[in-house]
This record gives C-alpha cells, sequence and structure tokens, in this order.
C-alpha cells in the first residue's frame, strides 16, 4: 500500500505544467519579443542617434565677430586720446565652404541614418529567428514531458495488474519487481523531462527579452507541416538585411570618399569690417585662402578608397555565407521532412502495434514479462524519436525563413 502511495504522488509530482492557464503561440511569442526586447530599444535609438547627427551635418559655418583694439597707452607725452589715437576694429568673417562640403556630409550622415535602420531590421530577424527556435524547442521539451508522464501513469496500471497476479500466485515476485524497476525508470526519465521542459520554457522567455516566466501551453500543432516558400536566390538576397546592411556600407563608403575629396578643396575666409583710426571711420575687406601645399587630404582620400574595396570584399562574403545558409537550410529540412515521413511515422505505428500484442499477450499468460517491457521500452523510444524529430522538423522550418529573409 505505501508504495502504491508513493507512486501515485510521484506521478502527480511530475504533472505541474498539465493545467497550464496561458495559451501561447508563435506568432504571439515572436510579436511579444519584438514589442519589449531591449535589444530593439536599443536598436531604435541608435537611429534617433544617427538623425541627430544627419541634422548636424546640414548646418553651415557660424559667423565669427572680432573687436580688436591697438595702439592704447597709458601715459606719455603727447596726451593720449583713445578716440583719436588708438586704432578700434570690429570684424565680420565668415568661413566659405567649397567643393559642396555640407552636401557631402548630409550624404555621409544619411548613410549612416540608413544603416542604423537596417541594423534594426537585422536585430529584428534574428530575434524572430531565435525566439521561433526557442518556442519549438521549448514546446518539443514540454510534449515529450507529457509523452512520459502520461506512460509513467498509464505503466502503474501494469504494475497493479502484476502485483494482483503475484497476490493470487499466478506469477513471480521477481516479475513483479522488475516491472516495478521499469516503472521507476519511467518516472526518472518524466522527471528529467519535466525539468528540460522548464529549462526551454525558461529559454523562451528569455530570448523574448522577459524576466518572469510564466507556465503557458504551446498553443501551435507542429503536425501541419507548411510549404516553404519558393525563393529565387536573387529575392533572397533582396530579402535579407545582412545584404542590404552590405550594399548600404558600400555606399557609406563611397559617400565617405566623395566627403574626403571634397574636403581636399580650401575654404577661403571672408571678412568684412569697420576701422576707426587717427579719429576717422573707415572700412574694410580682405579675403584668406589656405594654400595646400602639403596637405591635399590626400590620406583620408586613400583609406576611403580603400573602405570601398572592403565594403565590396565584405559584400562577396556576405553573399556568400546567405547562400551557404540558405541551402543548407533547405537540405536540412527536406531531409528532416522525409525521415519523419517514410521511416519514423510507420516505425512509431509498427511499436505501439506491437506494445498492443505484446500486452495482450502477457495478460493472457502467452508470453513473459521481459517481452513486454521491451515492447514497451521500443514504443517510447519511438514515440520519443517521432517527437523530437517532428519539432525538429519545425525548428528547421524556421531556419529556412531566416535564411530566406521571411521573418519579421
Amino acid at each position: 500500500m505505501r508504495l502504491r502511495v508513493w507512486t501515485f504522488t510521484a506521478a502527480l509530482g511530475l504533472t505541474p505544467s498539465l493545467y497550464s492557464q496561458v495559451k501561447l503561440t508563435l506568432v504571439d511569442s515572436v510579436a511579444e519579443a519584438l514589442a519589449g526586447n531591449p535589444h530593439v530599444a536599443t536598436a531604435k535609438a541608435r537611429i534617433a542617434v544617427a538623425e541627430g547627427l544627419r541634422h548636424q551635418a546640414g548646418l553651415s559655418p557660424n559667423p565669427r565677430l572680432i573687436f580688436q583694439s591697438e595702439n592704447t597707452r597709458l601715459y606719455g607725452s603727447p596726451t593720449f586720446s583713445y578716440s583719436r589715437d588708438a586704432d578700434t576694429y570690429a570684424i565680420l568673417a565668415q568661413s566659405i565652404e567649397t567643393g559642396g562640403k555640407r552636401q557631402r556630409r548630409v550624404e555621409l550622415a544619411t548613410g549612416i541614418v540608413r544603416r542604423s535602420e537596417l541594423e534594426q531590421q537585422l536585430q529584428r530577424h534574428q530575434i524572430a529567428s531565435r525566439v521561433g527556435t526557442a518556442y519549438w524547442v521549448a514546446a518539443g521539451a514540454a510534449r515529450s514531458r507529457d509523452l512520459l508522464q502520461q506512460e509513467a501513469t498509464s505503466f502503474e496500471r501494469v504494475v497493479l495488474f502484476h502485483r494482483q497476479r503475484v497476490q493470487e500466485g499466478a506469477s513471480p515476485e521477481i516479475d513483479l519487481l522488475r516491472i516495478e524497476v521499469e516503472r521507476d525508470r519511467l518516472i526518472a526519465s518524466a522527471r528529467t523531462a519535466a525539468q528540460d521542459a522548464v529549462r526551454s520554457r525558461i529559454a523562451l522567455f528569455r530570448e523574448m527579452g522577459k524576466t518572469e516566466f510564466p507556465i503557458v501551453e504551446f498553443a501551435d500543432d507542429p503536425e501541419p507541416l507548411r510549404p516553404i516558400a519558393a525563393l529565387t536566390i536573387d529575392e533572397v538576397l533582396d530579402k535579407r538585411p545582412e545584404i542590404r546592411i552590405s550594399i548600404a556600407a558600400i555606399e557609406h563608403a563611397r559617400a565617405n570618399l566623395r566627403l574626403q575629396q571634397a574636403n581636399a578643396k580650401v575654404d577661403p575666409d571672408a571678412q568684412v569690417g569697420y576701422k576707426r583710426t587717427a579719429g576717422f571711420n573707415t572700412l574694410f575687406a580682405s579675403i584668406q585662402i589656405p594654400l595646400p601645399v602639403r596637405n591635399k587630404n590626400q590620406g583620408q582620400i586613400e583609406a576611403a578608397a580603400a573602405e570601398i574595396r572592403v565594403a565590396e570584399s565584405s559584400l562577396a562574403a556576405t553573399t556568400a555565407i546567405v547562400k551557404s545558409d540558405l541551402e543548407t537550410a533547405i537540405k536540412d529540412h527536406e531531409s528532416r521532412q522525409q525521415l519523419l515521413a517514410e521511416t519514423l511515422r510507420p516505425m512509431r505505428d509498427r511499436a505501439e502495434a506491437m506494445f498492443k500484442i505484446a500486452d495482450a499477450a502477457y495478460r493472457e499468460g502467452a508470453s513473459d514479462v521481459l517481452r513486454l517491457l521491451d515492447a514497451e521500452r521500443t514504443k517510447i523510444e519511438t514515440q520519443l524519436a517521432y517527437i523530437r524529430t517532428l519539432f525538429e522538423l519545425q525548428q528547421s522550418a524556421v531556419a529556412v525563413a531566416a535564411a530566406q529573409g521571411n521573418l519579421p
């Protein structure tokens, strides 16, 4: 009696998540992650920083107002008169930008804004990919946990049946011990699966940017296998944010080269002013022109030209990675789909049928307990393999969508 109570309590303790209060779908998981994830907020703030820098880049140089007094003395002969003997200047100076520098600065800053926006899209794309994968990992762990809990509960009926047979003298006690060991093994496996389910659920909420980890029911059914969108490689390259960022980096490097070439142009400094000297009020004007004898900004121009080559090489490398990721994701998805349909599903059905036959034969006394236990293990292992591959197939579908650039 004490063993039966312990068994029932242990089995009941394994099922805290069977009464989930909140249903969670994949779409809701991704939406909540994108709405409240701090990484998305950080990327959005970087866009605001870039917008401020673009506004600053479009501003013209400020004029300068200069007051100057010369030939002032406090003593001596003849007597000093400030209004008659001092030279007083009031000068208004303005630097004149040439070579379209302001326009080039704005172009460069606009490229930074564009790149920040694309990096935000990449951040959202990566978060959606991680959350989608974590959702199916957590859902698969929950399904495996539920299966093992159900098997542990169901197997208790086998224990009770065999205990009665032992009490009636129809079976040896060693068979009961073997069945109880198998029951304990199932309970241990179910507890391990429950721990894995908890860890996977916490990992999902962590990817969603949450600080609380409530018990949820994963509402999406993994069985309906949605077809993979057929996209050409050009369509994929146009969708992938990594490619668009690499293209934006090339445009940014070219804009920087144009700015550095414009910076090589000299900026004259014009001055107009008022001068009072020897009691006379006069006007004057001047212009100062730097002489580009040594510094023609050639170092910055060379660096900007090299940056273009770096960006172009980075685009080529990113394109190769994207093509490889796409091919790998599609092949992996097709392989898992074929394994599930052609091998694991029929194997699961045969294992289930084999267990029913072995169970019926054992109850009729036509088979021993070892055959029953072997059939029961085979059934559970094939079911777990089917569940694992089914949810891995959904994870591979997320990987294909990520490789195609079809995530939010």
